[in-house]
């Protein structure tokens, strides 16, 4: 059995559901990508960290550089991420996301388009996309501010940018457009 199928068979058990908060674990993620078109582009770096026990355990912090087809032109200076030697190849990429995420929850900011890029990566493993279940902040600031039936439509979309939440809950924001640091942001407007 390949690791990426012994990964599907150890996190098939879902997470039991009645438990409190302080029972679950959650992975909050970043990528950093060479653009916004999940069919044309990569990531450049992936960022996460773990909230456990009902706190941000920092020492879980990981941040990696998987190697890329395309070419990373202007969306890697912005990142910072020009002459990174650190890369890995996408296979050790993947292990490393799969062994690092098991099954605990996805936390992140649009993480439909983070997991859009990562799913890419796992298709030629035999993978189709991540069974973790996932929360996207971006939905849960709008609900919490507007309520379960919020029209999108009639919001300002850009009063719940990962930047106007950090504003609006007075979080620094010294290590922004990074993937660590904005994996880190945004576990502290989630928590």
């Amino acid at each position: 059995m390949t690791s990426f199928g012994i990964f599907l068979e150890v996190n098939q058990d879902p997470i039991p559901s009645i438990r409190t908060i302080s029972q679950l674990k959650f992975t909050v993620l970043d990528t950093e990508t060479t653009g916004l078109e999940p069919a044309k582009d990569s990531i450049l770096s992936f960022g996460a960290v773990k909230i456990s026990d009902l706190k941000i355990q920092i020492s879980t912090a990981v941040e990696w550089y998987p190697k890329s087809a395309h070419s990373i032109g202007k969306a890697a200076q912005i990142h910072g991420l020009v002459g990174i030697s650190n890369q890995i190849s996408i296979e050790e990429f993947i292990k490393k996301v799969l062994s690092y995420l098991g099954n605990s929850i996805i936390v992140g900011h649009h993480i439909g388009f983070d997991l859009e890029m990562i799913g890419k990566l796992l298709k030629p493993f035999g993978l189709e996309q991540l069974p973790n279940p996932m929360i996207d902040t971006l939905d849960l600031a709008i609900r919490l501010e507007h309520g379960p039936r919020a029209d999108q439509r009639r919001i300002s979309m850009g009063a719940y940018s990962l930047d106007e939440l950090c504003k609006r809950y007075g979080i620094d924001r010294d290590d922004r457009h990074t993937a660590g640091g904005d994996a880190f942001f945004d576990c502290s407007t989630f928590y």
